[in-house]
């Protein structure tokens, strides 16, 4: 699982610079303040934790395979798609019932630092 959350935090940090590259460069002047506002809340909630996934991947090099380790990684990746994915198509569609899922996704952010923390207690 080392390599799989290496891996996954790798692309999901390309994936945050390219996305805030085009914020910046492509959405600006096409988007409300407000909106440009929630593509780069996306953005940088999307940056911290595919860092996060690095320090996963590297806690389960240093502690071994421990399953709340793992779980605390699903949760953060699970955490980037429904927290930042929803603020980024809010952001181009403007359809506001996908912010129905966003603290979906901050309570799957909140999970996966919680069993982090658990897990490294225990170990």
């Amino acid at each position: 699982m080392f390599k799989v959350f290496l891996f996954i935090g790798s692309i999901s940090m390309m994936l945050a610079v390219m996305l805030g590259a085009f914020g910046s460069h492509g959405l600006q002047g096409k988007l409300t303040e407000k909106m440009l506002n929630a593509w780069n809340t996306g953005v940088h909630y999307h940056i911290i934790h595919a860092l996060g996934l690095f320090v996963i991947a590297m806690l389960l090099d240093k502690l071994g395979q421990q399953s709340l380790v793992v779980w605390a990684g699903w949760f953060i990746v699970a955490g980037i798609v429904l927290f930042s994915g929803s603020l980024y198509a809010l952001s181009v569609t403007g359809i506001s019932k996908l912010g129905i899922i966003t603290p979906l996704g901050g309570t799957a952010f909140i999970i996966g630092w919680v069993l982090l923390a658990v897990a490294v207690l225990k170990a």
